[in-house]
């Protein structure tokens, strides 16, 4: 079994927030999947699916993001899955909108919800998917927390909305056919031009044909 836990902060007040990708992200992959999140026998909401023999966990830590670990260790604990057998879902501004970064381990490069998560499990062996939600301008650091917990503009919605499609499928990849090729295949920035169409409209129409024959 593999466990895909997606980083956010619940409530409302947080759910369009650039913080909350990772919650995103897996509302989308729950709701393609028709499977609903139900309150867990911890600190989270989680939904259970198969892809094809391989069976997964979705969690949604409810400890606010410093706190996930607690939520993720405690899983990891009760279910006995190994740590290579979890991919994170993060956000990361540092990265521009488009980019995921998928990696097998490494340290929490600032971001306090993997700190928390390697301090319970005691380890920074597990893979992570980084989902991009920079701007092309560089913060300042007196930027940061208000830029990862302010909205997404109604423009970047937009182009989540063609973005939802690769993290859905990059997460599934990792389901079913490990890290490695993962890494190969979605480590990349999905809205870069290749020509005069656009990298993101063609993505999109692609996708959307993928979709279809699935």
């Amino acid at each position: 079994m593999k466990l895909i836990a997606g980083l956010g902060n619940p409530g409302s007040k947080y759910k369009l927030t650039r913080h909350n990708i990772g919650f995103i992200i897996l509302d989308y992959l729950a709701e393609f999947l028709s499977i609903d999140f139900k309150a867990g026998k911890g600190d989270w909401y989680g939904a259970s699916g198969k892809i094809g023999n391989n069976d997964f966990y979705l969690m949604k830590p409810v400890t606010y993001m410093n706190d996930s670990g607690i939520a993720v260790s405690d899983f990891v604990n009760k279910s006995g899955i190994k740590p290579e057998d979890i991919l994170v879902v993060q956000d990361d501004f540092q990265l521009q909108l488009g980019t995921i970064r998928v990696r097998p381990n490494g340290s929490d490069g600032g971001h306090n919800g993997i700190y928390s998560i390697i301090y319970h499990l005691n380890t920074m062996d597990f893979p992570r998917m980084r989902a991009g939600i920079g701007r092309k301008t560089d913060l300042k650091k007196e930027e940061y927390i208000d830029f990862v917990l302010s909205e997404f503009s109604d423009d970047e919605k937009e182009i989540i909305k063609t973005l939802l499609p690769f993290y859905k499928n990059c997460i599934f990849t990792f389901i079913e056919k490990g890290i490695k090729e993962t890494m190969n295949s979605f480590n990349r920035n999905f809205l870069e031009n290749t020509d005069e169409k656009g990298t993101e409209q063609k993505a999109e129409e692609n996708q959307v044909q993928k979709d279809k024959n699935e």
